[in-house]
């Protein structure tokens, strides 16, 4: 072959030649492209003697631009190069022999292709090296999804009923025609997941895709899909793994609860980079919860070495186990980690136990007045993106009926505009919570706090949730959506008198490392805030 790929590189290192990957990577799109940047970093988490021996096979199950087959090979050739002197022979044998990876659409294939083998068409003459055939070792192919029904059927609003037993995706939003993309990615529509490639992996290394539809909603609250990714990876019993993905797999997310229990006890995770401001990873795209990326070594165990990166590239690092004693999620700092030990020592119980579960009062009418019925209540909703009361017949409650005479504080049930700790900073964590008297409700909009017997214990509780030392261990849970589990660090008080962050801060002996925590990374609470 003539002048190779890479000498035409070599020969204009001084020229402005922009990185299409980067550019790509600042698009926001549903799939994520990774930037060559963060590509790096992860591949610096593995032994770096890896990308010096001619036996270690590299699989991406999920190519979108092939930026990280791409890297990979950029570091084989320096590494391969005293075993391997000739440079034309040296790329054949990493294209060929290390390099493999499965495309999530046809159009990703082309440009992973394009990026790694420099032509969509590894047969073709324009290819760094030669293939046989017009693939490479980039394959895809257009998978169906196996639905959970014999026949198709649909339910009383003429949609198809059933769900794919793979990923779990709406047959009624995936049941397409075959010239359609039907996002049934392959990686993770096989039990037979060796017969892929027919070989092992040393390494298995990517960005899934994030999440499917599955009917109920976009964004956190679609259906995640990036944890069967990992989860079939570990069958394939690689010697590393390395992915990122959403970081909402920590305290929440949409079905995660198994696969969260899975990777909080796994001591394999030798390494975890967390971004609470996804930003900082992917340029321009937003991700509720942020992002992280982890090195799970099969061969290894032991305490996980946690990075936190924050504002301005502060990074804290910590060494510990991923799953703190008597907790059930992942707590992102070490700050929050030892003042919620302190609060543990005083054996109080938990303030989720006055906040009531999800849709506090069962009402799943339209939210608009009613007064056909003898007895109705103030109801608190959202309208154009307004807090309002409308007067509710109380046949449309489902339960809390015998609540109504009381107090009670409402609080939004999903507010991504007041933060996370760690993004923005400060945080504010929570939204305004508002005390309602006798006879009101709310819809599942809001969460209720209570009931309490008068106002005066209402207006404590308030003043209580709005110290910067309950957001914060409320923060230490926090996923976009707010539950009764979001709580469950907060201590409850003696809530006959108000609450004074200096006197929490006292009660439960925080230091002042622990104290500056909360002060620079919580907000004051002002009046303007909803």
């Amino acid at each position: 072959m003539t002048e190779s790929f890479f000498d035409r590189i070599n020969k204009n290192k001084t020229l402005h030649t922009p990185d299409v990957l980067s550019c790509l990577a600042n698009l926001s799109n549903d799939e994520v492209f990774t930037p060559p940047e963060v590509v790096n970093k992860m591949l610096n988490m593995l032994p770096q003697d890896l990308f010096e021996s001619p036996d270690t096979k590299f699989l991406d199950p999920a190519c979108k631009t092939g930026v990280f087959l791409r890297e990979i090979a950029k570091r084989l050739l320096v590494g391969l190069e005293k075993q391997i002197p000739n440079l034309q022979e040296r790329i054949d044998h990493i294209f060929h022999k290390q390099l493999y990876g499965i495309a999530i659409t046809e159009l990703t294939s082309l440009l992973s292709r394009r990026s790694v083998y420099c032509s969509k068409s590894p047969d073709g003459r324009y290819s760094v090296s030669l293939f046989d055939s017009p693939e490479g070792n980039i394959r895809f192919r257009k998978i169906q999804h196996t639905w959970d029904t014999k026949k198709l059927m649909y339910d009383v609003n003429g949609k198809k009923i059933g769900k794919c037993i793979y990923c779990g995706a709406s047959r009624d939003e995936y049941d397409r025609s075959a010239e359609l993309e039907s996002y049934a990615y392959e990686f993770i529509h096989t039990n037979n997941l060796e017969e892929i490639f027919n070989m092992k992996f040393d390494v298995i290394i990517g960005n899934p895709p994030y999440q499917l539809s599955d009917g109920g909603g976009t964004g956190s609250s679609a259906m995640p899909i990036y944890h069967k990714f990992i989860q079939q990876s570990k069958k394939l019993n690689p010697r590393f793994i390395t992915m990122i993905i959403p970081s909402r797999w920590f305290s929440g997310g949409k079905g995660l609860d198994e696969f969260r229990d899975e990777m909080l006890h796994d001591n394999r995770i030798r390494e975890i980079h967390d971004f609470c401001n996804a930003n900082d990873c992917f340029p321009g795209v937003a991700i509720e919860g942020g992002v992280c990326y982890f090195l799970w070594n099969r061969d290894q165990t032991g305490m996980c070495k946690v990075f936190s990166h924050s504002k301005d590239n502060i990074t804290a690092i910590s060494e510990r186990p991923l799953l703190e004693d008597g907790a059930d999620v992942f707590i992102r700092y070490n700050e929050i980690i030892s003042i919620i030990r302190k609060v543990k020592q005083f054996g109080e119980k938990s303030f989720s136990e006055i906040v009531s579960t999800r849709n506090p009062y069962a009402f799943r009418a339209e939210y608009k007045d009613d007064k056909t019925g003898d007895k109705t209540c103030k109801m608190l909703g959202v309208e154009a993106a307004k807090r309002v009361y409308k007067d509710i017949g109380l046949k449309l409650l489902g339960r809390g009926l015998e609540e109504l005479p009381k107090y009670k504080i409402f609080i939004s049930k999903a507010d991504g505009a007041a933060g996370q700790i760690g993004f923005p900073i400060p945080a504010r964590i929570i939204g305004k919570a508002v005390i309602c008297g006798p006879n009101t409700a709310c819809t599942e909009t809001f969460l209720r706090v209570g009931p309490f017997k008068n106002e005066t214990i209402a207006e404590n509780v308030k003043s209580y949730m709005e110290t910067k030392f309950f957001r914060a261990l409320v923060g230490a849970r926090k996923n976009k959506n707010m539950t009764q589990a979001t709580y469950s660090f907060v201590p409850l008080q003696d809530f006959s008198k108000k609450w004074t962050d200096k006197e929490l801060y006292n009660k439960y002996n925080l230091n002042q490392e622990e104290i500056d925590f909360i002060e620079n990374m919580i907000a004051s609470f002002g009046e303007g805030d909803e």
